[in-house]
């Protein structure tokens, strides 16, 4: 048997209550039927496995709050009665084995094609296209539709509706996408915010939109139940990082106090990446926060001991580890060998 005891220990946090101090990271999986964005059987046992091994948390892959928050084909969402009605399945199965699940509702903005979002035009804070191509769609960004503050009032409303969806559908609460590029992160970005109103300047102030979101989603289901994601990383920029991680790490910080935020979940793609005078975001971000951290980041279990060991986070979130480990943390209590992930092996299918 091995020898990790903090990725073994069930913590808390706020109304989140874990058997370990593990996470299933959320991944893109487009499982759903693309028509209806609708989940299935596979989808429930597929997370259900990861509960059975004693996953903490589960964050599912990202679910979309409306019909144009949609940047892939087939990923599921969590605004009509059947897709809530569907989603009841998976929560029941991963509580029938003592998980603890969360929904990543998220909507993409300006990364996606009207030929995904039924002719409809991307929306984002202002009239700049992203550079690359859709992910698994293979067409080009365009020149998406800048939001009126009408529909910034529309889309953060959605926001909330979607979060108490999730309640309805029995999960046990929801993390906001607001990392990598997508829409709220697009109002963060001052290379894809040009707006010269309320929504737009300095980075403090074009963190209003996120802060409103994530006001809206605390009101609707309360503090204690919900995560924010935020990141340097973008998927359309993958070179950008902030221009000093400390005082963006600060103001972040300070948005967050600001609207009642308990629980947050900086992501990286490499949690041990050096981005200020030999620290990692996570230290950093320790500096400020005194509450519950979630990390991520191409963690191994001995990384992920070190990190909740050195206490820069309180839970190790795992990616594609848990793809093709469904039985993760029954391998590594064992010392027995993971099987590695290959993406033309993972990826057609729910293992």
């Amino acid at each position: 048997m091995t020898n990790y005891k903090k990725l073994f220990e069930p913590t808390k946090l706020e109304a989140l209550n874990l058997n370990t101090r593990t996470a299933m990271a959320p991944m893109t999986r487009c499982f759903a039927d693309d028509e209806t964005g609708v989940v299935n059987d596979e989808t429930a046992d597929y997370y259900r496995r990861r509960a059975k091994d004693g996953i903490g948390l589960i964050i599912t892959e990202g679910v979309v709050i409306s019909d144009r928050a949609k940047g892939n084909p087939g990923v599921p969402g969590i605004y009509s009665r059947e897709q809530i009605d569907a989603w009841k399945q998976v929560t029941s199965a991963v509580h029938e084995e003592g998980g603890t699940i969360i929904a990543q509702i998220w909507h993409v903005g300006r990364l996606s094609h009207p030929e995904l979002i039924k002719g409809q035009q991307p929306q984002a804070p202002s009239a700049i296209a992203a550079e690359g191509q859709v992910p698994r769609f293979r067409k080009p960004y365009e020149v998406p539709e800048e939001m009126t503050k009408q529909d910034i009032k529309e889309v953060v409303g959605q926001y909330a509706q979607a979060a108490k969806n999730a309640i309805e559908a029995g999960f046990d609460g929801v993390e906001i996408h607001g990392a990598h590029g997508y829409l709220i992160d697009q109002f963060n970005s001052a290379f894809s915010n040009k707006r010269t109103d309320e929504y737009g300047g300095d980075l403090a102030q074009r963190l209003t939109f996120m802060k409103e979101v994530i006001a809206a989603v605390i009101d609707a289901i309360g503090a204690e139940r919900v995560v924010i994601r935020f990141s340097p990383h973008k998927v359309d920029a993958p070179d950008y990082r902030w221009d000093d991680a400390e005082e963006a790490v600060k103001t972040f910080v300070e948005a967050f106090n600001e609207v009642g935020v308990k629980i947050i979940h900086p992501s990286m793609l490499n949690f041990y990446e050096d981005v200020k005078d030999g620290q990692n975001l996570y230290q950093i971000v320790r500096k400020y926060w005194d509450g519950p951290i979630i990390g991520v980041g191409s963690l191994t279990p001995e990384s992920a001991e070190r990190a909740l060991e050195e206490g820069w986070i309180d839970v190790a979130a795992i990616g594609r580890p848990l793809i093709s480990n469904p039985d993760y943390l029954q391998r590594i209590n064992a010392n027995e060998s993971l099987v590695q992930y290959e993406p033309k092996t993972h990826l057609p299918q729910l293992i």
